[in-house]
């Protein structure tokens, strides 16, 4: 028997379009079917009048793990807090006990859900143990991650050699397990590594970090004479890169033709102090951009914090306000789309992941641009429903 959300209002299709009455069916977990007007099917019948139904919230980029170290370090630049070799995230990770870190894993994707996020994508460190420690936290919630696994191996990037072999069995251990590979930087990498990871890979998913900030960048021209961008597209070949915050227009052509996403993480460069990602030029370029909330030692998992953040900051940066849906699509369809996920669009057989929105909330009503309402009005407290694979989440 399948269910039919009528007298909807609902962002219809992968362009989001506004529909002030429409219907959603679902079935087995998924849409059925939707279109505007009323339904005429024989499903039974809920009325959603009130509502504005939109795709679930897609956060494309965390580390989880690190929510026991909220604000530890605050102050400090990305180096001292996160970097992989000596950043004081590590020495935290060491010496927390997995149970801790397993129930703070829990409470940020609880967070999460509550936010109307439906999936996120985290890049998990401590090869297979950091695999397994992600999905025992959240084994028995709804909410929907993509796990993309590391090794615990940096190396110089000036060097030529490749992985020992002991690292490269371990990496195709973690392939295995994983989603895909989640690489920390091109710095901490040789251009052989690059290359074999994406071997290693194969049809999975593959991704690093780049261009996150001014040092990291200067780092890669001092040592390598080439930028961490050319050399990622030309050795690693991801599927997508994180952040982008300090490239050139020139290497965000070079990242959009090659067919790579970007996912940006604007609060997380703001409190790092490592800049604005150049939200407006990477559209012009192009680009197929979603957007994560980074690390939770630095950053709520708070994706409407997030559309906030890069609407107005964007405008403030670069002299142009970017269309509110555009950033809409960053958070489900283009996120859906990056990651290989089945969501992210209310359409004919896709996941029926779904917030339902209160249109006369206090905060949003009178709504009368749906797209800016949502992307720097809605809260926790206006968003009424959650919804994974057909069921609502409690």
């Amino acid at each position: 028997m399948s269910l039919a959300l009528t007298n909807v209002s609902l962002l219809l299709g992968r362009e989001l379009e506004h529909v002030d009455k429409g219907y959603i069916e679902i079935e087995d977990g998924k849409i059925r079917s939707t279109a505007a007007g009323s339904y005429k099917g024989s499903g039974k019948k809920m009325d959603a009048k009130g509502f504005i139904v939109i795709p679930g919230f897609i956060n494309a980029h965390t580390h989880i793990a690190d929510s026991i170290g909220k604000d530890i370090g605050a102050g400090q630049r990305l180096d001292a807090r996160v970097h992989p070799v000596f950043g004081v995230k590590k020495k935290i990770l060491q010496k927390s006990l997995p149970e801790h870190l397993k129930a703070f894993i829990r409470n940020s994707a609880i967070s999460m859900m509550k936010k109307g996020i439906v999936a996120f994508a985290d890049f998990r460190e401590d090869e297979l143990e950091g695999i397994r420690l992600l999905k025992d936290a959240i084994k028995d919630l709804p909410i929907k991650c993509v796990t993309m696994g590391r090794i615990n191996h940096y190396s110089n990037p000036t060097d030529v050699s490749g992985l020992p072999a002991e690292k490269e069995e371990q990496a195709k251990d973690v392939v295995e397990m994983a989603d895909g590979l989640g690489i920390s930087g091109a710095n901490e990498n040789t251009d052989a590594a690059l290359a074999q990871y994406r071997q290693l890979a194969g049809k999975k998913l593959i991704a690093i970090h780049a261009a996150e900030s001014k040092e990291t960048v200067e780092f890669s021209k001092l040592n390598t004479g080439r930028s961490e961008v050319v050399r990622i597209i030309e050795h690693l070949r991801p599927n997508f890169v994180v952040h982008m915050t300090n490239a050139t227009e020139d290497e965000m052509s070079l990242v959009a033709k090659s067919g790579t996403g970007i996912v940006i993480c604007p609060r997380a460069n703001g409190v790092l102090g490592a800049g604005i990602p150049k939200v407006g030029q990477m559209l012009k370029q192009d680009c197929m951009i979603a957007i994560g909330t980074d690390n939770v030692m630095l950053n709520s998992p708070d994706i409407l914090r997030e559309l906030d953040y890069i609407w107005k900051a964007s405008r403030a940066t670069e002299g142009e306000m970017l269309r509110a849906r555009d950033l809409l699509k960053m958070v489900t369809i283009n996120a859906a789309q990056i990651l290989r996920l089945n969501n992210g669009c209310i359409e004919a057989g896709r996941a029926a992941d779904l917030v339902f929105i209160d249109k006369k909330h206090v905060d949003l009503y009178p709504m009368h641009d749906p797209y800016a309402a949502i992307v720097h009005r809605l809260s926790q407290s206006s968003l009424r429903a959650v919804m994974i694979n057909g069921r609502f989440v409690d």
